[in-house]
């Protein structure tokens, strides 16, 4: 099954280029998963360490930062951004692409702000991961065709406020200047389109 590129980031412009550090961290909790892409990338010539948890992957990358990592958003024991953001602190250099499998946007860009190079709706496909990792963009990305609508906006502004805030609910709506249980409803329904 093919991903969903959320992000035109690796688009048709961009060319592939072959690196020569070819390391790459895969830090995702759906071990079936992890398993199945871990085997792919080292098909494709990567030299692979994997990790199932925030804790692994940290660990992973201080024993040997990668050129390359692929981590989930959501992991068992915390957010994949706390990754992104200990791998720019000891490899800068380093390509990063976040899955996120609840469509979350919002805190997908975060990602990027913190140094994640692109990212993918999941369930991912190898070539689609293989290409964002190796892809280098030429120029700026064409507008979106389809732009979110108002709606669709205020919710990804308030899921980001709400990801910002370690999703605290109580602190999330201070922020936002809103009801505790309407943000609690909001955060409960799905993204409108």
């Amino acid at each position: 099954m093919a991903a969903q590129q959320v992000s035109p980031l690796a688009g048709d412009s961009a060319a592939l280029s072959v690196p020569q550090d070819r390391t790459l961290l895969v830090v995702d909790d759906d071990r079936a998963f992890l398993a199945r892409l871990s085997r792919a990338m080292e098909a494709r010539g990567f030299e692979v360490e994997s990790a199932a948890t925030v804790d692994e992957g940290l660990a992973s990358l201080r024993r040997r930062p990668p050129a390359f990592a692929v981590v989930d958003m959501r992991l068992e024991d915390g957010n994949g951004i706390d990754v992104i953001a200990a791998l720019k602190d000891v490899r800068p250099d380093c390509r990063a692409i976040v899955l996120t499998g609840y469509g979350n946007i919002a805190t997908a860009v975060t990602a990027v702000k913190l140094g994640a190079a692109d990212y993918l709706a999941k369930p991912a496909d190898a070539d689609d991961v293989y290409h964002a990792l190796l892809a280098t963009t030429t120029g700026k990305a064409p507008p979106p065709e389809n732009p979110m609508s108002a709606d669709r906006v205020r919710w990804e502004h308030i899921q980001r406020v709400y990801e910002l805030c370690n999703r605290n609910v109580s602190e999330t709506a201070r922020r936002l200047n809103m009801h505790r249980r309407t943000l609690q409803r909001i955060l409960a329904k799905r993204a409108p389109k």
